[in-house]
């Protein structure tokens, strides 16, 4: 059971014939305070892309968008009714295709819809920042809050994880001035990601 867990995490691999080893790989890192930002400069404004690309990697992602009603949990993260309507994407991210991230944001549609952003991956701007910078919505601030669970069976699938695999799970949400525009629920196995967390000292 724990070689499943190290094969599942991406810490080690069976070679035929030979036995199990250590991986040599490059571990993403999501450094949560250099990861946004509001134009693409010389770069993606995709914070997934910038990250898989630090490690050296090709990031792509895979989405399912659809318009859907607020439940009382993402009402309640968004400031907003129950009922309300809201953008729901659901992500998969893969770094050199193999599946490394899953995502499930709400956006409010009273914010976007409409707007050339309403379908998160139509346009060519990338990541809610500089999605929300090119509507004039100014992002600043944002909040997560981390935790460790077992992964549900669709997580195990989508991922390609031994069952009981231990996963991150991030609850993002981001505001501008004091209004949530976006809420998101992230799943990350740890072993194929290191969060970093840099902060100020005021």
């Amino acid at each position: 059971m724990v070689i499943a867990v190290l094969k599942g995490e991406g810490i080690v691999e069976g070679r035929a014939g030979s036995g199990v080893y250590v991986r040599d790989t490059t571990r993403l890192v999501r450094l949560a305070r250099c990861r946004d930002v509001r134009s693409g400069g010389d770069g993606p404004t995709s914070p997934f892309a910038r990250d898989a690309a630090g490690a050296g990697q090709h990031g792509t992602w895979e989405y399912d968008s659809r318009h859907q009603k607020a439940d009382e949990r993402i009402a309640a993260r968004l400031g907003i009714e129950p009922g309300t309507p809201v953008m729901r994407t659901s992500y998969r991210f893969l770094a050199d295709g193999e599946p490394i991230q899953l995502s499930v944001p709400y956006e409010p549609l009273a914010l976007t819809e409409g707007a050339p952003i309403e379908w998160p991956e139509d346009g060519s701007v990338k990541g809610v920042v500089a999605r929300m910078e090119a509507i004039g919505v100014r992002v600043d601030e944002v909040v997560e809050r981390v935790s460790l669970r077992s992964a549900t069976a669709e997580e195990v699938e989508a991922l390609n994880l031994p069952a009981r695999t231990i996963v991150h799970t991030i609850e993002r949400t981001y505001t501008a001035g004091g209004t949530p525009v976006e809420s998101a629920d992230i799943m990350l196995p740890g072993g194929r990601n290191d969060l970093v967390y840099r902060l100020p000292i005021d």
